[in-house]
């Protein structure tokens, strides 16, 4: 069974990634060791490490929230990019998706449950 999920980033930018990991998208934001940081909120934990140079990969993420609209809200004040506004989809979901300072990509979605 599972019981949580990671993620491992790489981004060219350690300081500006987790300014915005912090200041945009809520994470707390600690040092892991040279060149490493972990973001977290609640449960999600992201790992990032630099590369210098890189440009990362366009990597996706599924985070479940509770609040879509809410958290959407908070994102739009802090200037994120939006790529896909709230929607509820046919599957069961209300979805948002967003690219992040680094060019990663991560859609939240609520369950309509």
């Amino acid at each position: 069974m599972i019981k949580n999920a990671r993620f491992v980033l790489d981004v060219p930018d350690l300081k500006k990634s987790s300014e915005y990991y912090r200041d945009v998208l809520g994470f707390s934001v600690r040092e892991l060791g040279p060149g490493w940081m972990l973001y977290t909120l609640e449960r999600c934990l992201i790992m990032a490490g630099e590369w210098p140079g890189r440009t990362p990969d366009a990597y996706f993420a599924y985070i479940e929230i509770d609040d879509l609209d809410r958290y959407h809200k908070r994102l739009v004040a802090a200037k994120a990019e939006v790529l896909k506004a709230p929607v509820s989809e046919p599957w069961g979901m209300r979805e948002l998706l967003i690219r992040t300072v680094d060019g990663h990509r991560i859609m939240f979605g609520q369950d309509l449950g």
